[in-house]
């Protein structure tokens, strides 16, 4: 008998100052002690480099991810789950990563999003400040491709510890490193991402 393929996990992120970063950082390394093959993706950044050049921490924060390549339409298509992270703007997700989703138009419309397991995470300044309204936008763009929505519900105490969010993992930012707390909310999100995706994948 063989051993089954593993699962192929595209995590794709927007970080303007670092802590969706370091929440794609922590999701990445779940998901391989886990077994699956990841990917860590940035979105394309759309505001103009004259701006970012005057606030020093969001140009720190663009050189920090010099490495980390950008999501393209072929990652989506190659992988198995997706897990997107995007800060909270107004109550959904920041315009990079939405203008990415515009890009997937073709993927969508031959069917190669559907199938997939799909989970979200999330930040704001604030603990209202919308993240549960931006995890809610991304699963209804996910309904759209026909992906399998997979929240972490309340499955687990790691939900409760971090602020009992049963949508996806929501960090305050708070520009200091992620909290023990939300390190397990999003180990344990991630890693179920990856169980759900392997029994369909069996």
């Amino acid at each position: 008998m063989t051993n089954p393929s593993p699962v192929k996990l595209a995590i794709v992120y927007y970080s303007t100052y670092g802590t969706n970063y370091q929440m794609a950082q922590a999701a990445a390394g779940a998901a391989r002690e886990a077994g699956a093959e990841v990917r860590v993706l940035k979105v394309r950044e759309t505001a103009p480099q004259a701006v970012i050049d005057t606030q020093d921490a969001w140009k720190a924060q663009q050189e920090r991810m010099a490495d980390v390549p950008e999501a393209t339409p072929a990652d989506l298509e190659w992988a198995d789950a997706y897990l997107f992270s995007s800060p909270t703007r107004f109550g959904g997700a920041a315009s990079q990563m939405r203008a990415f989703i515009d890009t997937l138009g073709g993927l969508w419309a031959t069917g190669k999003l559907a199938n997939k397991t799909f989970s979200a995470m999330t930040s704001a300044q604030n603990p209202h400040g919308g993240q549960e309204t931006t995890l809610l936008t991304l699963y209804i763009t996910a309904m759209h491709w026909g992906s399998i929505i997979v929240t972490p519900g309340y499955t687990d105490p790691a939900i409760f510890a971090a602020g009992g969010n049963p949508y996806g993992a929501s960090v305050t930012a708070n520009g200091e490193p992620l909290s023990e707390a939300d390190r397990a909310n999003i180990r344990y999100q991630t890693q179920r991402l990856v169980e759900i995706t392997r029994k369909l994948k069996d």
